[in-house]
This record gives structure tokens, C-alpha cells and sequence, in this order.
């Protein structure tokens, strides 16, 4: 199907509406991405995902960022069936094998040179929120110290220590620090002024004896925050972070999980701002759309024991043939420019949108990484907001909500984040044409004008089961 036909408006009755009966029954009610996209997928190439009702969508979701390639692309399914035709061992713990050679090979020569060639790798389970806790006990063992600096809005994982750094958490033993932000600044001036003051902040607080602020083991930063509303860290806040933290000995931490591989337009996200960070926390792409989470870091930390952080499935190999040839394809054919280039022509025709769209209160990314935060225009600004320069108005989350389902319906998988679930976000390959880009587009913006005239957005979005 060439993603210019229309999707079919409505599914006809089929297996899958049992399917997604029973997993409503035996499934978690802590299911979430079920809930908002009700589908089936039986088969997927490339930016297409094919449900068991026979209707196709084009996934700009990718797995939460994981599906750098997309699904199935051909050098992930040839890599992987040449391991297991090889009769290589699948399962090895973290011995040492000519397939995560090759893997540690091939990522170390797409990081920054810098920072590779002096560095250790430590392989983590298979989820990015475990490697999270992997470094945050790699900066407490190598600096005797306990406490952690981490941002507002921030996203980490779901385990205790990985929740408790992120900014929904609250109880927290951490020092939660202001990300600056353009449109919701939490200084209410934006730019360049906002994120000096968020800076000065920081230092201050570092540097204040009765700050409060227990002696920190490391700073945890995204350089882009993904579910915290697609809010890129400005360049020159990313270099004054980097100076705040070197000038103290405090090591940062760079949580590259969703925004590495190519996403941002640069291979890596730090290298836009050009910093060195202490320590690299990396999963999702990495994999080759399977599991597998590292840390890489500078060899001056490598002074926790043996077994500090272990875990069975450290060794994947299949993951790891699926994330060398995903890391190899990246680089030799340039995604990363690619993202940037389509990324930049993708936002340009979103804002062209709010001109004719109050909703869209703003729209921002990086690369391939993209959100559109959709606000209510007819209602007053928040009060903490109100005193700003230029308030805006209050999110609107069933506005989103709306412009989600009606998505659904065209055919078209978005996620929603932000700190309202106000954000629309797209996540889409980074094999992405310009044909599918201008369709992802076409599709955004009806599914944005059907919900904006629905009548009832606002009495019937809400999550479904």
C-alpha cells in the first residue's frame, strides 16, 4: 500500500477484537501504549505496521525509539539469522564472543573520539532503565558519594533509582535542578536568558553551604527530553553544564537511550553541543530493535568490584548482531544528516500548521525526534505562567487525546508525552522517505482539524481499555 492511498475509515469484526478482549482481562491495568492504540500487529516492514483487522498504519512511534531502521529492515533480519544459522551460543552470560566483539567494535567507532579511546563498557540488562541504575552506582562507587543532580521533566526509567531521578517521582532523595525551556520557561523570559538563569541556578545551589544539597555522585542530563515533551537542552546550557560539573568533580551522565543512533540529526545528541560526557547511558536503538542496554564511560571510574552490577541477560547476542549492523548502517549511509535534513523540513511544515491551528501552541525537536504541544487558546494561562513575557495558554490534554484517536483512524501511530500528555510526539525511522514524511504530515494535519471540530473531545477523551 503507497502511503498516499487512503486508510480504510473503520475495521470490520475479526479475530483481533478477541485478542485485545483477553488482554484487557489478563493483562496489568499498569498496561499503557494498549490502552490509546487498540491494534494487533501481525506483520511489519519499514515504517509500516499491518493489524490483524488487515489495516495498515504508518508507526511513528518505532518502538519508543528503538526501531532506528524500522521494523524488519533486511541487514537486522540477515544479521540476525546469521547467528543463529551459525549454531553460536544465544545465551553466555558475559563471557566474551566474536559477535559482541563486533558490537563493541562498531559502537565505539561511532562515539566521540574523544571520549572512546578512553573508555570502558559495562554490559547491562536488557532494559535502558537498568543501565540508568548501572551508572548511577558506577559515579557512587568512583566518587565515595551519594547524591544525584537531575532535571525537572526528566525521564529515566521505572525502576526505583531510575524513577526516583525522574521528574514525575515523588519521593525523591535527589536535587531536582530547572531544564530550561523555550515555551513553558520556568523563569517565564525563554531563550537564551532563560537558560542562563537555569545555569546560574545550579551553580548557585552547587556552591550555596545551606543549599541543602547532598554531596553529589553525578549529574543526569537528556539532551533531549523525550516523554518529558520533546524539549531540546540549548547547546550553550549542555557546555556551561559540562563546565559546572568538571569544575566540581561531580562526573556527568548523559542519558542518550532514546535520542543516540542517529535520532537527533547527530549520532550521538551530545555532539551537537560538542561536550564529553563522564559517563554514556545507551539502549533502545543500540539493540537493533531487540534488548540490550549499556553504559560507557570514562576509564577513571572503573573502580567498582567484581559483580557490582551483574545480571543474567547481559549477553544477547542476537541483539547485539542486530545492533552492530543497525550501528554500521547508520553510519555508512548517513542517517544521522538524513534526520537532521528531514527532521528540519518535517518541523518547518508543523509551524506552518499553527499559523491556521490556535491549538498548536508550539512545536519543537531535534532530528527525527519532534512534538507538537497543543494547548487550549480560549482559556487563561497557568498561574505560575501568568506573569510570564509571553504567557501560554494551559495544555490542552484532550485536544491531544483527540488529535491521537482521529490519527488512529487515518492510519497514522503517534505517542502522546509532555507533563500534561499535551505533546504529540513523532519518533519515526530514521529510513524514513520523503514521500512518507510528507504522508505522516498530510495525516497529522487532517486528524488535527477533525478533532478540533469534534464537539464531543472534550466529555469523551480519556483512556481506553
Amino acid at each position: 500500500m503507497s502511503v498516499t492511498e487512503p486508510a480504510p475509515v473503520a475495521p470490520p469484526p475479526s479475530a483481533h477484537e478477541g485478542i485485545l478482549r483477553r488482554q484487557t482481562l489478563r493483562e496489568s491495568a499498569a498496561r499503557t501504549y494498549a490502552r490509546s492504540l487498540p491494534i494487533v500487529p501481525v506483520r511489519a516492514r519499514g515504517l509500516t505496521i499491518e493489524g490483524a483487522d488487515g489495516r495498515r498504519y504508518l508507526d511513528c512511534l518505532s518502538g519508543a525509539g528503538t526501531l532506528a531502521l524500522g521494523h524488519n529492515h533486511p541487514v537486522v533480519l540477515e544479521a540476525i539469522r546469521k547467528v543463529i544459522d551459525s549454531g553460536a551460543p544465544l545465551h553466555v552470560l558475559d563471557l566474551a564472543t566474536p559477535v559482541k566483539d563486533a558490537f563493541t567494535t562498531e559502537l565505539f567507532s561511532t562515539l566521540p573520539r574523544e571520549f572512546a579511546d578512553n573508555a570502558r563498557i559495562q554490559f547491562c540488562g536488557p532494559a535502558g532503565t537498568d543501565a540508568v541504575e548501572a551508572a548511577f552506582k558506577l559515579v557512587r562507587a568512583a566518587t565515595g558519594r551519594t547524591g544525584l543532580l537531575t532535571f525537572t521533566g526528566a525521564y529515566h526509567g521505572m525502576t526505583a533509582g531510575a524513577l526516583e531521578a525522574s521528574g514525575g517521582a515523588t519521593d525523591v532523595r535527589v536535587t531536582r535542578l530547572p531544564f530550561p525551556q523555550d515555551y513553558r520557561c520556568p523563569f517565564g523570559t525563554g531563550g537564551e536568558h532563560g537558560a542562563a538563569l537555569a545555569a546560574r541556578w545550579t551553580e548557585h545551589l552547587l556552591d550555596d553551604r545551606k543549599g541543602g544539597v547532598p554531596a553529589p555522585a553525578g549529574m543526569i542530563v537528556e539532551p533531549v527530553q523525550g516523554e518529558g515533551g520533546v524539549n531540546p537542552a540549548p547547546d550553550s546550557w549542555l557546555r556551561r553544564m559540562r563546565r559546572i560539573t568538571a569544575d566540581r568533580s561531580i562526573p556527568l551522565i548523559a542519558d542518550e537511550v532514546q535520542t543516540g543512533v542517529g535520532r537527533t540529526g547527530a549520532f550521538w545528541a551530545v555532539e551537537h553541543s560538542g561536550i564529553v560526557p563522564d559517563v554514556m547511558v545507551l539502549s533502545k536503538a543500540i539493540g537493533g530493535s531487540l534488548p540490550l542496554a549499556v553504559i560507557v564511560y570514562r576509564a577513571e571510574l572503573d573502580l567498582w568490584q567484581p559483580g557490582a552490577h551483574a545480571g543474567t541477560f547481559r549477553g544477547n547476542q542476537l541483539a547485539m548482531a542486530a545492533g552492530a549492523a543497525t550501528l554500521a548502517y547508520v553510519r555508512e549511509n548517513q542517517l544521522a544528516d538524513r534526520a537532521a535534513v528531514l527532521g528540519a523540513r518535517m518541523l518547518a511544515r508543523l509551524r506552518e500548521l499553527r499559523v491556521h491551528h490556535p491549538g498548536i501552541g508550539d512545536v519543537r525537536g531535534r532530528g527525527l525526534m519532534i512534538g507538537m504541544e497543543l494547548v487550549d487558546p480560549e482559556r487563561a494561562p497557568l498561574p505560575a505562567e501568568a506573569g510570564d513575557d509571553h504567557p501560554a495558554p494551559p495544555p490542552d490534554p484532550a485536544l491531544a487525546l483527540a488529535v491521537q484517536q482521529e490519527c488512529l483512524r487515518r492510519g497514522l501511530i503517534v505517542e502522546l508525552g509532555g507533563r500534561h500528555d499535551a505533546v504529540v510526539r513523532l519518533l519515526p525511522p530514521l529510513t524514513l522517505t520523503d514521500e512518507q514524511a510528507s504522508a505522516v504530515v498530510d495525516r497529522l494535519a487532517d486528524a488535527l482539524v477533525a478533532a478540533t471540530r469534534s464537539p464531543h473531545r472534550r466529555t469523551t477523551a480519556g483512556p481506553t481499555t
